[in-house]
């Protein structure tokens, strides 16, 4: 099996050790570089050419989002180049637009648990976004209020339904279509919970939970996770 090989770009020491510590529990994944800068960052990008590249925003040398935007030139728009996980302390509304805009891939906060880390870079390696739940509220808020697409993002990236649905009757799911337990398991979900996560909430086994989880993404028309999450906060079945 090929591993996900993973470049890490982020000025705090302890931070990089942490995420690299998070990440090497998994056997899939192999971190093959550091930068504490965006200088150096882009020129290992350029040299190791890794699948992933966490980027912090807040980097001494140069925004983390203007980094974004140039890892996204070089790959010359194509799926096959290095996607970008943003990881920050910072949910504000524009600077999470802004990372969109310059063509991120999934946007993590800091502070994301120790397990889902390395969920997050399978989840982008699989060419689905992770979003954490208050930005995954933020982007279907900007969707609303401009229902053609986030300016700068391919439509393939954003993180929403098609707007062609926005406010149809595609958007307003039956509460009762999904079980009690399916409901748990979704609300979990959008929490940015792991199977194995939700297993041990839920106390009942990871298979189980990837019952659920399936049952979930058939009955609400969803491909992944995360357009079943933007979904269920759509339709109000979570909050």
């Amino acid at each position: 099996m090929n591993k996900i090989r993973v470049v890490l770009i982020e000025d705090h020491d302890l931070t990089r050790v942490g995420i690299k510590i998070a990440l090497q529990q998994k056997e899939e994944i192999e971190v093959v570089g550091e930068a504490a800068n965006a200088a150096d960052g882009i020129k290992l990008l350029k040299t190791i050419q890794p699948d992933i590249a966490i980027i912090d925003i807040g980097l001494p040398d140069k925004d983390g989002i203007e980094l974004t935007r140039e890892v996204k030139a070089f790959n010359n728009g194509e799926d096959s180049g290095v996607k970008v996980l943003i990881l920050t302390l910072r949910d504000n509304k524009e600077a999470v637009l802004a990372a969109f805009a310059a063509g991120a891939d999934s946007y993590c906060m800091k502070d994301i648990k120790f397990d889902n880390l390395p969920e997050a870079v399978r989840v982008t390696y699989n060419g689905n976004a992770w979003i954490d739940p208050a930005i995954a509220r933020i982007v279907l808020q900007q969707a609303q209020q401009n229902p053609l697409k986030l300016e700068g993002t391919a439509d393939t990236k954003a993180p929403v339904p098609s707007s062609e649905n926005n406010g149809t009757e595609e958007d307003i799911i039956d509460p009762y279509i999904l079980t009690e337990r399916e409901l748990e398991v979704l609300q979990l979900i959008v929490e940015g919970c792991s199977n194995a996560v939700i297993a041990e909430r839920l106390y009942i086994t990871v298979g189980t939970v990837k019952t659920h989880v399936r049952n979930i993404l058939n009955k609400l028309c969803a491909d992944d996770r995360t357009q079943a999450a933007v979904r269920a906060l759509r339709s109000g079945l979570v909050g």
